[in-house]
């Protein structure tokens, strides 16, 4: 099976979970990564809002916030750049939708987005995942450009990328591309594997 067919599969039935699972795997994913080295150790973190079926972050995303965690969320930049910054979130901001319906906040200059290599932990979105560390996205490879650095990096690697995803999400083998950037650790409903070390 093709990437392209991997992605229309799996997200057909990430659409069509029913909303008691659905919230059962949000509530016990946030568990998870609660009790986890790269959250409790992180001060700025990066989250998403669900779209298009994926597991909601928004009761880890409290959590964070009644901690006293700087939150972020991704903005895209123009079409043609394709790039992605970090805007601060807090309970009470206003949100825009980008071009592919996805709430995010405004880009202005009163508040100054975060540096991706001053993000402690990223939680990324994702459609498929393996054991060995490979995510399948979207298809835009927003987060691949946006934090294609780490692939080079050997030491001071910021931030953790943690994909986050239902426990079906997994594939037995996904093929890495040479712009793919691999994930730190994965977290499900069923808890968190880390890969190589970090």
């Amino acid at each position: 099976m093709n990437r392209s067919d991997q992605r229309t599969q799996i997200r057909q039935r990430r659409r069509q979970l029913p909303t008691v699972d659905r919230e059962y795997a949000a509530a016990t994913l946030a568990e998870h990564i609660q009790r986890s080295r790269p959250f409790i150790n992180g001060q700025h973190i990066a989250f998403y809002l669900p779209n298009d079926g994926e597991i909601d972050l928004r009761p880890l995303l409290f959590m964070a916030w009644e901690m006293g965690k700087h939150c972020y969320l991704p903005v895209l930049g123009k079409r043609h750049e394709n790039r992605m910054w970090f805007m601060p979130y807090e309970p009470d901001d206003n949100l825009i939708i980008n071009r592919f319906g996805i709430p995010e906040p405004p880009l202005n200059r009163k508040k100054s987005g975060c540096k991706n290599w001053r993000l402690d932990l990223a939680l990324l979105p994702l459609v498929a995942f393996d054991m060995a560390g490979n995510r399948l996205g979207m298809g835009g490879g927003f987060y691949d450009r946006t934090f294609a650095y780490l692939r080079s990096r050997r030491y001071w690697r910021k931030p953790h990328l943690m994909g986050t995803a239902f426990s079906f999400q997994q594939m037995e083998n996904l093929s890495r591309q040479p712009w793919d950037v691999p994930l730190d650790s994965m977290a499900t409903e069923q808890g968190i594997v880390r890969f190589g070390g970090k």
